[in-house]
């Protein structure tokens, strides 16, 4: 992999140079895969699951180059046609050389739909479309099993926010996918997802077809030491004095959540000035809310009264252990405990609040600055 112009990434995978600390977790993932046990990978979003899953399937493909490793984030699927779409044109075709014969050989695998290959508009490597009958999806569905079984590769497949199959109009869609997953000894899984409280219902309650079919992880901050040390070595290399003290302040400020830290590492690298301090780090910090203050304001806007005062409440608070206490309720002037239940369900829902260990939070770190800003009428001093 080539190098890059900023080692703080914040999007892309660039290989494990560039990959902050997580040993443990990839060893006990690559383990778990392959040894025959599926995976359920939950955390809050941004995190860091993608970045892990692709470190994973990096280390995979360097000790067996055999192996085929597939990620799929099907976050925009709004149905199983969608699902079925995207699950195709992610592996057909990808476990085969493309000759002209092996096309032929692929296409007339598939029996109930029509294939289409035709070179990606990036990469110029063919890609399959899928053109089929509504009722004839669960055929097609079944057939892409199949030829990753039959395929002789050990295959390792990530679905990321596996929890949208719960929003599919059809019925018993998880049970159609459980129904096909058990009987694929070579085919393992990783399902991803960031909305935890669905994720855990999906696969620890024993009403539904997933319970206990996977071994669950959840993916917790990069230890402050780890990661100072990571950030502190990548500034010295372009120049930059980073100190601990400014590190665990960033650090601490977003309680260690990855993307957030990454965020401000990246600003930071960026500077002209070679010792960097609070006040270049607070710069930063405000020239990055104020890029998003457009956006934060639209989501609030769409907030009813309820909903945006207990968002300002959490926000200013921080972190929230006793929603419903009296303290809190008399000290933001909010409504009743219904009303603050029904907001909170709503703002968990919707991503705007998930509960961490200690407590309820504002899901986007930087908005949480900005909400901070918002005047608050009914403070108790």
């Amino acid at each position: 992999m080539n190098d890059v112009n900023n080692p703080f990434l914040i999007y892309a995978y660039a290989g494990p140079k560039y990959f902050c600390d997580r040993i443990e977790e990839t060893e006990h993932l690559i383990s778990a895969l392959r040894n025959g046990r599926n995976v359920t990978l939950m955390s809050p979003r941004r995190m860091g699951k993608t970045g892990l899953i692709q470190n994973v399937f990096h280390q995979i493909r360097r000790e067996y180059p055999e192996a085929a490793c597939f990620y799929m984030d099907i976050f925009s699927t709004t149905c199983l046609d969608d699902f079925i779409i995207q699950f195709g044109q992610t592996v057909i075709g990808k476990l085969d050389n493309l000759s002209q014969k092996t096309l032929a050989t692929i296409s007339g695998f598939f029996r109930s739909c029509r294939l289409v290959f035709s070179p990606d508009v990036l990469t110029g490597v063919p890609q399959a479309t899928l053109d089929f009958q509504p009722s004839q999806a669960q055929a097609t569905l079944k057939e892409i099993f199949d030829y990753l079984e039959h395929s002789g590769k050990e295959c390792y497949i990530a679905i990321d926010e596996f929890q949208q199959i719960t929003e599919y109009p059809e019925k018993g869609v998880e049970g159609l996918l459980r129904s096909y997953i058990q009987f694929l000894p070579h085919v393992h899984f990783i399902f991803s997802g960031s909305k935890q409280h669905l994720m855990a219902e999906m696969f620890g309650s024993a009403k539904r077809p997933f319970y206990r079919s996977t071994e669950k992880m959840n993916l917790a901050s990069i230890p402050l030491e780890h990661y100072s040390l990571f950030a502190i070595r990548w500034m010295q290399a372009g120049g930059k004095e980073l100190s601990d003290e400014l590190f665990q302040m960033i650090y601490r400020r977003f309680n260690g959540h990855t993307w957030y830290v990454q965020y401000v590492l990246n600003r930071l690298y960026e500077q002209k000035e070679p010792v960097l301090n609070e006040t270049i780090f607070e710069k930063c910090l405000a020239d990055i809310v104020r890029s998003e203050v457009d956006e934060y304001q639209r989501l609030y806007g769409m907030l009813t009264e309820n909903q945006s005062t207990l968002l300002r409440a959490i926000a200013r608070e921080q972190f929230v252990t006793a929603i419903n206490s009296s303290i809190f309720i008399k000290k933001y002037g909010l409504k009743g405990s219904s009303s603050i239940n029904a907001a909170l369900k709503f703002l968990i829902n919707k991503e705007y609040v998930f509960k961490a260990e200690e407590g309820y939070c504002v899901y986007d770190r930087f908005m949480e600055l900005w909400l901070q800003t918002l005047p608050y009428a009914g403070i108790l001093k």
